[in-house]
């Protein structure tokens, strides 16, 4: 398998009030498509956190860019304009300020033996819940960090079940920071490993000479209706759902 040489778009987005399903289809079916036909950019996710393990209301957005250069075309098509907006985006602008309040944005780069959104949903990577991960590194050990994670990755799938779909670093923090995402089947293989650590902390902790992990925090999510991991596959113009209302 060729290395990943893509670049990824990670937001945390505050939701307004009751608006999460509005806001979760506002990105897939009306922004998705148009991302992709004129920037090639893919969705690589989009999930509703767990309220009990995260902030709340809020989703998490990751968007796939074919690269560093793909990122900076992106940028340009956005920021170009006075008022730092596609004017043609305008409408979907207004609309979905109705639905959020602000967010936190960031660039990840990820493992070169992480697999691409493509190659994720044609091996049929599913989860009845995800577990994303922000760990805090001293500066410049994020690449020696996804290492140790690759070699653990292994034995988390052969014992829980859980499959590694995300191994990011994040970009322009000095390598202190990596996002993890994982692919959990149902919610009692997520019990399960939260029950174990108990008893085996050990299963939680990467540790090495050379990495001193800082803070870790775990919190769980679900994928939108429209996600790719939920579809297993991009989404499209047909998906639209006219002035769609959360019921």
């Amino acid at each position: 398998m060729s290395a990943n040489e893509k670049v990824y778009i990670h937001e945390f987005i505050d939701i307004i009030k009751h608006n999460r399903a509005n806001y979760m289809h506002h990105m897939t079916a009306n922004y998705s498509p148009i991302a992709q036909e004129e920037r090639g950019q893919l969705c690589f996710g989009v999930w509703g956190v767990v309220g009990s393990t995260g902030r709340w209301p809020q989703v998490v957005n990751i968007w796939e860019e074919r690269s560093f250069a793909g990122m900076a075309a992106s940028f340009r098509h956005e920021f170009e304009h006075p008022t730092l907006q596609d004017p043609k985006l305008s409408k979907w602008w207004a609309r979905a300020a109705e639905y959020r309040s602000g967010g936190f944005d960031r660039l990840l780069v990820p493992a070169p033996w992480m697999r691409t959104s493509e190659q994720l949903t044609a091996a049929g990577v599913r989860g009845e819940v995800f577990a994303h991960a922000q760990i805090q590194l001293r500066p410049g050990g994020a690449p020696h960090y996804l290492e140790l994670i690759r070699e653990r990755a292994a034995d988390l799938s052969a014992e829980f079940a859980w499959e590694l779909a995300g191994a990011w670093r994040t970009a322009m923090v000095d390598d202190s920071e990596c996002i993890l995402l994982w692919a959990i089947p149902t919610w009692e293989q997520w019990a399960a490993f939260e029950q174990a650590l108990a008893s085996r902390p050990e299963l939680g902790r990467v540790s090495d000479r050379d990495v001193e992990v800082r803070q870790t925090h775990r919190f769980l999510m679900v994928d939108a209706p429209l996600s790719p991991f939920r579809t297993g596959r991009q989404p499209a113009r047909s998906d639209r759902v006219e002035d769609y209302e959360e019921i």
